[in-house]
């Protein structure tokens, strides 16, 4: 998924940042299954948890980062 995601985005000023969800027990216990995931936000944007909104999993949705775009 973040190959697909940098070859979607390497024109778009980004910043990605991996998260190991096996190193953090609360991100285990929530994305264990379902990983890998991919939240995004704004640059500007403050999400309650930090992390923004849930895009995907498993796979990129190309449709869902292309509307955030």
């Amino acid at each position: 998924m973040r190959l697909a995601l940098e070859n979607l985005v390497r024109h778009v000023p980004h910043q990605i940042t991996v998260i190991d969800v096996d190193q953090d027990p609360d991100l285990l216990e929530q994305y264990d299954e379902w990983v890998p995931v991919l939240f995004a936000r704004k640059a500007n944007e403050v999400a309650p948890t930090g992390a923004g909104t849930e895009l995907c999993h498993y796979h990129l949705d190309v449709d869902k980062v292309k509307a955030l775009l």
